[in-house]
């Protein structure tokens, strides 16, 4: 898995960039989805799963909303994080 944020960065400084692009989203619903759960949810998630968080914040916001919806299913890599954003929203 490639990282995507700046060589070096700390974790805490990632969290910090990693809830800052889940709230600024392209559509209104995955900002309230994916900031709910930044919010809260990031700081339990471990190294791996923070740069498959990363990853996934850079695929398409209506793609990521179908997959948090029920739309659509989520890539296998994808679907445990799509679950736990949506739950830490407190919309499952």
């Amino acid at each position: 898995m490639k990282e995507l944020g700046p060589e070096g960065e700390t974790r805490e400084t990632k969290i910090r960039r990693l809830k800052l692009r889940s709230m600024r989203r392209g559509i209104k619903e995955m900002d309230l989805i994916l900031g709910g759960f930044a919010a809260e949810g990031l700081e339990g998630l471990s190294d791996e799963e923070l740069a498959l968080y990363d990853e996934m914040l850079s695929e398409s916001d209506h793609d990521m909303y179908q997959w948090a919806s029920g739309q659509a299913e989520a890539p296998a890599r994808f679907a445990p994080l799509i679950q736990k954003a949506v739950k830490g929203a407190g919309l499952g």
